[in-house]
C-alpha cells in the first residue's frame, strides 16, 4: 500500500511538471533544451523515488504460515512447542523500517511539490523576460527602420544639393563669360571714343585758354540773366493760355460732354441689361447646381447597365420567352420580371404556406393558424379568378369591406374548407406578379393602399372612351382615321395636354410619318391577354392618370405653401382645393375632406363653423390619404370666361 501511494506521489509530481500552456511565443530551439532538460530532471527524480518504493515492494512479501496466511501481530502460538520462525522477524523488522521511512517519504513530497513551484516561477520570469527581449528586438527594429529611412531621406536631399550645385556652377562659368565679354565690349568703346577724340580739328586745341575762360565766364553771366527773364515770365504769365487754345480745349471740352452724356445713358442701358443677365445667370447657376447635384446623385445610386441576355438560359422557356417578356421593357421593368420569375419559380416548389397568426395587422382573410394547403394555380387561374371576383364585385351593392367580400366570394367559390387555401394561394401569387396590371391593382385594393373606385372609375374611362370611338366609326368597320382618333381624344380628355394627346396617339400606333388619312384599328387598342394585361394604349391611359393625380397633390401642396411635417387645417385645405380646381362641387369637396381627415361626411363642420379650425391632421398624412382614392382635376384652373 505505501509502495503505490508512492507511485501515486511521483506520477502527481510528473504530471505537475508538465509544461502549462502559454500565449508567449518562445524560439524552438529554447523550447527544445528546455524541455529536454525537464526531461532529464524529471527522469533523476523518478529513479530517486522508485528505488525506495521498489526495495518496499520487494520488501512487503507475502509471508505464508501454516495454513497459508499471514501471520498476525499479538497472535497465540500455535502450540507448547511452537518456535518463531526466522522469516518472520524479518517481516517485522522490514515494517517497522517502512514505518520509519514514512516521514522521509512526506518531506520528500514536500521538497517535490517546493522544487517544482521554483521551477514554475523560473520558468514565469523567463518567460517574463523572453516578452521584455521581444519588445525591445521590435522597438529596436523599428529605430533601424526609422534611421534607414531618415538616411534615404538625406542621400536624396544629398543628391538634390549637389544637383543644385552643379546647376550653380554652370550659371556661375556662364555669368564670368559674359562679363569677360562685357568687359571687353567697354574697353572697345573707351578706345573708339579716344580715337575720336584724337581725330578732331586741331584749331580748338589752339585757342588761348585765358580767352576761352573769358567767354565761358561771360556766357554763363547770359545764360544766369536768360534764366531770370524766363522764371519771371512763367511767374506772370503761368495761368494764361493763349485764346485758340482755350477755343479749342472749349470745343474739345463741349464734345467730351456729348460723350460722356451718350456714354452715361449707354452704362445705365448696360447696368439693367447687367442686372437682369446677372438674374439670369444666378438662376442659372442655381439650375446648374440643382442638376449637377442631380447628376452626382444619378451617379451616386445608378449602376452599370446589366446584361440581360445572362438571363435567357436562366429563364424558364428559354431565350424565346424572355426576348418576349423583355420586350418594350426598361432595366427597372425587367428587375420586376426576374424578380417575378424567381418568385413564381419558388411559389411552385412551396406545398404549404405557414400560417400568420391571428393579430390585428394581420388581414382578416389570412387569420389563421398553422399550416395551409399551396393550391398553385397557373397564372391564367389566378386572372381568370380576379376577374370573376371583380365581376361579382361589381353587381353587388358593396355594402361589406373588400377583404371580407374577397374571403365571402373563395367561400363560394370553393366552400369553406378550402377558402383559407386559396385566400393564402391567391395573395402570395399577387404580391410576386407586380408588372401584372390586374393583379397589381387587385393587390393594392385589397391591402387598402388604393381605393375600389380607382380601378372602378379606370375601367368606366376605358368604357367610354370605346364607345366614344365607336360611335366615331360610322361604318362600323373597327377603324378610324388619325385625324378622327385625334379628336374622339381630345374630345374625351378636355383637360390634357397636346403632349398628353400626342403620347396617347403614339401608344395607339401613329408615328411623325402618319398621315391623318391613315386608319387605325381602334378595337385591338382595348384588347387584353390570356393574363390579364392589356395593350400600350391603355397602359399609357393609366400611366397619365398617376402623373396627374401627383401633380395634382402637388399643386395642393404648393398652394399651401407649408412643409410636409406641418398641421393643416381644415377650412385651409378646403380653400386651397377650391384655388387650384375651382370647378369642384361640394360633394366632392366635401368626399375628399372625409378622406384626408378620417371624418364622415355627416361629422364634417360646415363652412364658417368655428369648429373647422379645431380639425387638424398632418399635411403628408392628409395626402397620403387622399393618393389611396380617386382624386382628379375637375376642370382647368383658372375659370373659363363667360361668353
Amino acid at each position: 500500500m505505501a509502495c503505490q501511494q508512492s507511485r501515486y506521489h511521483s506520477s502527481s509530481s510528473a504530471s505537475r511538471l508538465q509544461p502549462q500552456p502559454s500565449g508567449v511565443t518562445i524560439d524552438e530551439s529554447f523550447i527544445t533544451e528546455n524541455q529536454s532538460t525537464q526531461k532529464r530532471k524529471l527522469l533523476q527524480k523518478r529513479r530517486t523515488l522508485e528505488l525506495p518504493a521498489a526495495s518496499l515492494s520487494h520488501c512487503q512479501a507475502p509471508v505464508l504460515g501454516g495454513a497459508g496466511k499471514l501471520p498476525t501481530q499479538g497472535a497465540p502460538p500455535a502450540g507448547p512447542g511452537h518456535r518463531f520462525h526466522p522469516g518472520t522477524k524479518a517481516a517485522a523488522h522490514q515494517r517497522e523500517k517502512i514505518r520509519a521511512l514514512e516521514p522521509l517519504k512526506a518531506k520528500l513530497v514536500t521538497v517535490n511539490e517546493d522544487c517544482n513551484e521554483r521551477i514554475l516561477a523560473m520558468r514565469a520570469e523567463e518567460k517574463h523576460e523572453i516578452s521584455l527581449l521581444k519588445k525591445e528586438k521590435m522597438n529596436l527594429l523599428k529605430l533601424i527602420d526609422k534611421k534607414n529611412e531618415e538616411k534615404i531621406s538625406l542621400q536624396s536631399e544629398v543628391a538634390k544639393l549637389r544637383k543644385n550645385l552643379a546647376e550653380e556652377y554652370l550659371h556661375y562659368l556662364s555669368e564670368r563669360d559674359a562679363r569677360k565679354i562685357l568687359i571687353a565690349d567697354l574697353n572697345e568703346l573707351r578706345y573708339q571714343r579716344e580715337d575720336m577724340s584724337l581725330a578732331q580739328s586741331p584749331g580748338i586745341w589752339g585757342e588761348d585758354p585765358v580767352k576761352l575762360t573769358l567767354a565761358l565766364k561771360m556766357t554763363r553771366q547770359d545764360l544766369t540773366r536768360t534764366q531770370m527773364e524766363l522764371n519771371t515770365m512763367k511767374a506772370n504769365f503761368g495761368d494764361v493760355v493763349p485764346r485758340r487754345d482755350f477755343e479749342m480745349q472749349e470745343k474739345t471740352n463741349k464734345d467730351l460732354q456729348e460723350q460722356l452724356d451718350t456714354l452715361r445713358a449707354s452704362y445705365e442701358e448696360v447696368r439693367k441689361e447687367h442686372e437682369i443677365l446677372m438674374q439670369l445667370h444666378m438662376s442659372t447657376l442655381k439650375e446648374r447646381d440643382q442638376f449637377f447635384s442631380e447628376l452626382q446623385e444619378i451617379q451616386r445610386t445608378s449602376t452599370p447597365r446589366p446584361d440581360w441576355t445572362k438571363c435567357e438560359d436562366v429563364v424558364a422557356g428559354g431565350p424565346e420567352r424572355w426576348q418576349m417578356l423583355a420586350e418594350g421593357k426598361n432595366s427597372d421593368q425587367l428587375v420586376d420580371v426576374l424578380l417575378e420569375e424567381i418568385g413564381s419559380g419558388l411559389l411552385r416548389e412551396k406545398e404549404f404556406f405557414p400560417g400568420l397568426g391571428y393579430g390585428e395587422a394581420i388581414p382578416a382573410f389570412l387569420r389563421f393558424d398553422g399550416l395551409v394547403e399551396n393550391k398553385k394555380p397557373s397564372k391564367k387561374d389566378v386572372v381568370d379568378l380576379l376577374k370573376d371576383a371583380w365581376k361579382e364585385r361589381l353587381a353587388e351593392e358593396q355594402k361589406e369591406t373588400f377583404p371580407d367580400f374577397f374571403f365571402n366570394f373563395l367561400e363560394r367559390r370553393f366552400g369553406p374548407s378550402d377558402a383559407m387555401a386559396w385566400a393564402y394561394t391567391i395573395f402570395e401569387n399577387i404580391k410576386i406578379f407586380h408588372s401584372n396590371e390586374l393583379m397589381s391593382q387587385f393587390y393594392a385594393v385589397l391591402m387598402g393602399k388604393r381605393s375600389e373606385n380607382v380601378y372602378v372609375t379606370q375601367k368606366e374611362t376605358v368604357a367610354q372612351l370605346l364607345k366614344e370611338m365607336t360611335n366615331a366609326d360610322s361604318q362600323n368597320e373597327g377603324l378610324l382615321t388619325m385625324e378622327q382618333f385625334n379628336t374622339v381624344l381630345k374630345s374625351t380628355f378636355p383637360l390634357k395636354t397636346e403632349e398628353q394627346i400626342q403620347e396617347l396617339m403614339e401608344a395607339g400606333g401613329w408615328h411623325p410619318s402618319s398621315s391623318n388619312a391613315d386608319l387605325l384599328n381602334y378595337r385591338s387598342l382595348f384588347m387584353e391577354d390570356e393574363e390579364g394585361q392589356s395593350e400600350p394604349f391603355v397602359q399609357k391611359l393609366w400611366e397619365q392618370y398617376m402623373d396627374e393625380k401627383d401633380e395634382y397633390l402637388l399643386q395642393l401642396k404648393q398652394e399651401l405653401g407649408i412643409e410636409l411635417h406641418e398641421e393643416v387645417t381644415l377650412p385651409k385645405l378646403r380653400g386651397a382645393l377650391m384655388t387650384i380646381d375651382p370647378s369642384l362641387d361640394k360633394q366632392t369637396v366635401n368626399t375628399y375632406m372625409s378622406q384626408a381627415f378620417q371624418l364622415p361626411e355627416l361629422e364634417l363642420p360646415e363652412d364658417s363653423d368655428e369648429k373647422e379650425e379645431g380639425v387638424v391632421e398632418i399635411l403628408q398624412t392628409a395626402l397620403e390619404r387622399l393618393q389611396v382614392i380617386d382624386i382628379r382635376r375637375a376642370g382647368p384652373r383658372e375659370p373659363e370666361p363667360a361668353n
